[in-house]
């Protein structure tokens, strides 16, 4: 099957840069909030993100005015009714997830493909919500999703080889590159990185050094291009404790138990660059 235009659910951090993406690649998109608030923010996180690569000489202003014209915004979920895949991009939350499914099981094309851009909960009960279990799948992008160059597919166990090959071909044109994953907690990228994560949270929290040395040992030591606490404001210490609980619970192994650091910093609103408050301050 041939996508030709695409959903988004959400247009938050991950929706936005994925909705971005998908116009940037010549697809027409439609992008989904709870209401028109919400959706004008994530709008207008799009046109700056836009403005940002003409300034930098990475983008036309013609090529930027042009992907904006492929977006559309709603607050209306039949306008999904023409899409052939819809990629939903919500909160890390099951049960929403799983009515969100239901719901769009009900008003996209029969042959459309349903995907999630969870970073651990299971794809296969969202799956269940639908009639078309063949036709879900994973497609796990990374923060930011227009500049960051991987794209984890995860195949359920229902999931089947068209739709898993439309999966492909569709993160390739976005000039993806892509890699499959079985539909385990985690999938492969984040079962290596949270315990990495956790570990130099731990490290922080035990005395052993400062944030900016631990950040400067990982960078000159291991060539990484910057620092785990600094990665851990930009992935988001929310995000980060909600993958970390899900795989603890699911494989109880204490590598995958978050600090109590992690849920003090989260309680008082500490996230990270989204708040401008984290291990670092941003302004």
């Amino acid at each position: 099957m041939e996508i030709k235009k695409v959903g988004v659910v959400g247009c938050g951090l991950m929706g936005s840069g994925i909705a971005q993406l998908c116009a940037q690649a010549g697809y027409p998109v439609v992008v989904l909030e709870i209401n028109e608030e919400l959706l004008n923010k994530g709008l207008s996180a799009i046109d700056r993100s836009l403005s940002r690569s003409v300034d930098k000489g990475k983008l036309s202003p013609p090529d930027r005015e042009a992907t904006l014209a492929r977006i559309a915004g709603t607050t209306n979920t039949k306008d999904f009714a023409d899409c052939e895949l819809v990629i939903e991009a919500a909160v890390e939350n099951m049960d929403l997830k799983k009515k969100i499914f239901a719901e769009l099981d009900k008003i996209c094309p029969q042959e459309a493909i349903l995907a999630t851009n969870t970073s651990c909960l299971s794809i296969i009960e969202m799956a269940r919500a639908t009639a078309r279990a063949d036709r879900v799948l994973g497609l796990h992008f990374f923060s930011p999703a227009p500049v960051m160059a991987l794209l984890e597919i995860v195949r359920t166990t229902a999931t089947s080889d068209g739709t898993l090959a439309t999966g492909k071909k569709f993160g390739q044109s976005l000039g993806k590159t892509v890699v499959i994953a079985q539909d385990s907690p985690g999938f492969i990228v984040n079962r290596l990185l949270i315990p990495f994560l956790l570990n130099a949270i731990r490290v922080l929290d035990s005395g052993l050094a400062t944030k900016e040395d631990i950040d400067t040992a990982v960078k000159l030591g291991l060539n990484h291009p910057m620092g785990p606490l600094t990665l851990a404001d930009l992935i988001g210490l929310d995000v980060i404790y909600s993958v970390a609980s899900a795989l603890y619970e699911e494989f109880g192994e204490p590598q995958y138990a978050p600090p109590p650091l992690v849920k003090k910093m989260v309680s008082d609103g500490r996230l990270g660059r989204k708040t401008g408050r984290g291990f670092y301050e941003y302004k």
